[in-house]
């Protein structure tokens, strides 16, 4: 076959690429430098992330992706066709079938948006897959047994909650409260409590190195600049993990409550498969201190963060495109 199977996590803070017989070829950010009046492309990926916040007003950074679905339709195909050619995805004599992720609750239109972006970045053929099914067979699980597997995949954009049997969801929960939603909620602290302005990019800088959610955690400090919203003038400030905690309790509150819905709407048997197996954490978010150890006492399961969570997802297309034609059933 000429043709190359692509599996793409197409995710709202990041895109990662598996190419079947190479693994996984890249993982850069989901977002796009372009020129406001031409629209034409001065960045994509990392080298675009770095110039957020910091661009004349001449030149506009985007994340075509929000909350797990496609926000700006031609930024995304753009996007899609740079990447795909960056790894040798297509070629003049053939044209790769792809294999792209997406949360389990998405509409039909959206299905349909992700399905076209995908064509018209030149795929062959488009397959689609629910990100919780791919993040747990990336995680390591054997979710085609007939015994429940429960899988907590928080992303950029989504929180994806799902219980798997014999390879297909059985109950699931997907809320757009992830990764962004904990920057904002960062964000919206300081602005409230110190009157600083800080950008998107320090929030998450507060987040990877002092976050916590688990009273009696991770106990750090760190100084943050931003600009006096009394003065305009800049300033510099010491934040502590016990204050970042007291910021994400909201939107972490959302996805425990999510977490619990699921369970409680699953069977009484796959229940007690999962108190016995544990919830597996995947995605960028799993990393955030403290999140296991809050949801195993919310939960009352044994909860454990998959090795390498941000790229379970992508690692469970790669595993799915070797069996493409037997396993994939949603074709759209």
């Amino acid at each position: 076959m000429l043709s190359k199977d692509i599996g793409i996590d197409l995710g709202t803070a990041n895109v990662l690429i598996h190419v079947k017989g190479r693994g996984v070829v890249l993982d850069e950010p989901s977002v796009v430098t372009l020129e406001s009046d031409t629209k034409k492309v001065l960045a994509v990926g990392e080298q675009a992330r770095r110039m957020v916040g910091r661009t004349p007003g001449n030149i506009t950074t985007i994340r075509p992706l929000r909350d797990g679905v496609i926000a700006d339709f031609a930024i995304t195909e753009m996007m899609l066709k740079y990447f795909i050619d960056r790894v040798g995805g297509r070629t003049w004599y053939a044209k790769p079938r792809i294999l792209i992720c997406a949360p389990t609750n998405i509409t039909s239109v959206e299905q349909k948006s992700i399905r076209e972006a995908a064509e018209r970045s030149g795929a062959k053929d488009v397959f689609m897959e629910e990100e919780p099914k791919a993040a747990a067979i990336g995680a390591g699980m054997d979710i085609y047994q007939p015994s429940g597997n429960m899988v907590v995949d928080i992303g950029g954009g989504t929180t994806d909650v799902a219980v798997l049997s014999m390879g297909d969801v059985v109950t699931a929960s997907s809320i757009k409260v992830a990764g962004d939603k904990f920057d904002d909620a960062i964000l919206r602290y300081i602005k409230q409590k110190y009157k600083l302005l800080i950008g998107e990019r320090t929030a998450e800088d507060i987040k990877v190195t002092i976050g916590t959610v688990r009273p009696g955690g991770k106990q750090a400090e760190m100084d943050i600049r931003g600009r006096d919203m009394a003065s305009g003038l800049p300033l510099t400030l010491t934040i502590t993990s016990g204050e970042v905690k007291e910021a994400l309790w909201d939107p972490v509150s959302s996805i425990v409550a999510a977490a619990k819905s699921v369970l409680e709407r699953t069977p009484p048997e796959l229940s007690a498969d999962i108190i016995d197996r544990g919830v597996v954490l995947t995605g960028g978010g799993a990393l955030l201190n403290g999140l296991d150890e809050l949801l195993a006492e919310e939960l009352h399961v044994p909860v454990w963060v998959a090795e390498d969570p941000m790229h379970c997802v992508v690692k469970g297309t790669g595993i799915m495109l070797d069996h493409l034609d037997k396993n994939i059933k949603k074709k759209f």
